[in-house]
């Protein structure tokens, strides 16, 4: 059964039913609070949490449910309202999805996953065990050692709740990495994906033929020292130190016809108290699909209609801190992006990472791309843009697989950099092509296209050929 269980209705959950559903335990069980009353908490007798349940979310975003959870929503907008059970404790799980089930009756909606939430009937609790703090004081945190901090995810695709995002968070802050344990076929949320620093954070999957293995490598993976560490091959030596693959992540590799338009760019504004957020993004998006992007939220699901001004106001709100968001797109064509606005020296930059979704037989569209950077360059204070072609799941979702890398397919130079450039080496380059310029005539940025295409890797030798010319080397 699933760690995590959902309530979607059309109706806020009230006090009263809120109290009803924490009641599933029987009236000996404790309630508490963490996170400034954010979450609320059943708990054992010695007060430690089985059942933590998040403050209801109101979603104004079409697809979202559809997108992380696989389910049917009720129309938006509408509460999303999560449990998440402690690890290995039956009854824990029993009590969150009966939670869940008395919400959803009596406020009117569903659960998710249905099977979790089939009985209203209070769960017996006399004598169950509870993992020990702290691993338990942190709700999405299942293992903690000194070196990592482990969650496991029972859900179709992870995705960066709020109470992950707080692990990442909380695991940064004490120096530890963080390993994402899942069952095979599920799927990252590129928001998750982005989010993952290096080693020793993983996403580490459970496979019957090789017990684990990091989905995002395929290196074959085992439990030591506290943490999932690569298993190292019987021919490796410190010259070779071969890891072996799992046959799991080899499978499935065939072209389906899907791709992904990849855009990664930075821009660089003068701070100013009359600055607008979110403007760069909202451009491509627009030249990209023909519209503004459907909604944004500092988590998943994104729940707000897409505004640049409440973007704005969160992030001046939040300032000198940075803030981290996530965009999406309508389930017609997929599109997400993470953005992080941070406040430096040089003023306040936006770095985005932004992918959109094709099926085979839709093109994507080469024309928009320079329009996109057009726009950048000329209205958004570009710094720099990379753009590339992926042989990748439309619906954007990252599997447990070999994609394979992207492929660049351009490359702009911000006026800026342009201008800082020493001579005329930002525009004679040894590229087959000649930069275009993009923006003022006087002060230009300069777009480099790249032969780009999944199926070859042409586009990566004009990549490196262009950044070592750039670089002087």
């Amino acid at each position: 059964m699933t760690k995590d269980v959902i309530a979607l209705t059309k109706k806020m959950p009230d006090p009263l039913s809120v109290l009803a559903g924490l009641l599933s335990g029987g009236p000996d069980l404790l309630a508490g609070t963490e996170g400034e009353g954010a979450v609320v908490q059943l708990c054992d007798q010695q007060g430690r949490p089985l059942v933590s349940v998040e403050a209801p979310l109101l979603v104004q975003v079409r697809g979202e449910a559809e997108r992380l959870l696989g389910a049917q929503e009720p129309e938006v907008p509408y509460w999303w309202t999560e449990a998440r059970a402690t690890t290995g404790v039956q009854e824990a799980e029993e009590l969150a999805g009966t939670f869940a089930a008395r919400i959803a009756t009596l406020v009117g909606g569903t659960a998710w996953p249905p099977q979790a939430a089939w009985s209203m009937a209070v769960v017996k609790t006399d004598g169950m065990t509870v993992a020990p703090a702290p691993a338990a004081a942190q709700p999405a945190v299942d293992v903690l050692t000194d070196k990592v901090a482990v969650v496991i995810q029972d859900r179709p695709v992870v995705a960066m709740t709020a109470w992950l995002s707080d692990a990442f968070r909380a695991a940064g802050n004490a120096g530890l990495g963080l390993q994402i344990v899942t069952p095979a076929g599920t799927r990252l949320s590129p928001a998750v994906r982005n989010s993952l620093p290096g080693w020793p954070s993983r996403w580490v999957v459970q496979d019957d033929r090789d017990g684990y293995y990091d989905g995002l490598t395929g290196a074959v993976l085992q439990w030591s020292n506290g943490l999932f560490a690569t298993v190292e091959s019987p021919e490796a030596t410190p010259e070779d130190p071969r890891t072996p693959v799992a046959a799991s992540f080899r499978e499935g590799t065939q072209d389906t016809g899907e791709r992904q338009l990849a855009i990664s760019f930075r821009t660089v504004h003068p701070a100013d108290d009359r600055l607008v957020l979110g403007g760069a993004v909202e451009a491509v998006w627009r030249d990209v699909t023909g519209e503004p992007p459907a909604g944004w939220g500092t988590e998943e699901p994104a729940n707000l209609p897409w505004s640049l001004r409440q973007l704005t106001d969160v992030a001046h709100e939040r300032a000198p801190e940075p803030t981290w968001l996530v965009v999406v797109g309508t389930p017609e064509r997929p599109g997400l992006a993470t953005v992080r606005i941070t406040r430096t020296k040089g003023g306040v930059e936006e770095d985005v990472t932004l992918a959109f979704g094709y099926g085979p037989g839709e093109q994507i569209p080469a024309d928009a791309v320079v329009a996109a950077a057009e726009s950048l360059a000329t209205r958004h204070d570009l710094q720099s843009m990379l753009v590339q072609i992926r042989r990748a799941r439309r619906d954007l979702s990252v599997p447990a697989h070999f994609e394979g890398p992207g492929v660049p397919y351009a490359f702009v130079l911000g006026a800026e950099e342009v201008r800082e450039m020493p001579g005329d080496r930002a525009r004679r380059t040894p590229l087959p092509e000649a930069p275009r310029e993009l923006g003022p005539k006087t002060r230009p940025a300069l777009y480099y296209p790249f032969r780009g295409d999944p199926s070859d890797l042409s586009g990566w030798q004009d990549f490196e050929r262009l950044m070592r010319h750039l670089k002087g080397s």
